[in-house]
């Protein structure tokens, strides 16, 4: 049995396919642009950088942080030819409100696994910071080429803006 949220994507799915056009787009990102982005829903990072489909790879997980996406950058940047990545980070981000022990602590409580206590969920509790961090993560990291540019930026979820983080 279906969820509504599963009819409504599967709708809308069928009106976005009735007149698909973009099925000859080239594997490799037209832009030769990585970006990395939180996953958080207030954040569509194509419509933010006025993008269109197959300019860019877009690699999200939570925080938008480079060692959890390292395995798609190296991808994007070595077998599909992409020679820059942004890095946005977002103000009023979840990963700001908890620490690691934190959430080893609950997922404890709830699950009673033991295991969780060794997964780093890269909390962070400086904003411009975590962006430098990642900034230096990639660029010391040696799958990386030192040829890539590599910038950071904020997003604002309360006025849709973005700013250079600098490092």
């Amino acid at each position: 049995m279906s969820s509504q949220i599963i009819k409504e994507i599967t709708a809308a799915n069928d009106h976005y396919s009735a007149s698909f056009a973009n099925g000859s787009l080239p594997l490799p990102p037209a832009r030769k642009l990585a970006i990395v982005a939180c996953m958080d829903a207030r954040l569509d990072p194509a419509r933010v950088l006025g993008l269109q489909n197959g300019d860019a790879h877009v690699i999200r997980n939570a925080g938008g942080r480079s060692k959890d996406a390292l395995r798609s950058i190296i991808i994007s940047q070595q077998l599909l030819g992409t020679e820059e990545v942004l890095i946005i980070h977002h103000t009023d981000c979840g990963m700001l409100t908890f620490s690691d022990f934190q959430l080893h602590q609950i997922l404890q409580e709830r699950f009673n696994d033991n295991d969780v206590k060794d997964i780093d969920f890269l909390p962070f509790s400086h904003l411009e910071q975590s962006v430098r961090d990642d900034i230096e993560f990639l660029r010391k990291s040696k799958v990386v080429s030192p040829k890539i540019r590599i910038s950071g930026w904020i997003y604002e979820v309360e006025t849709g803006r973005i700013r250079p983080v600098s490092n």
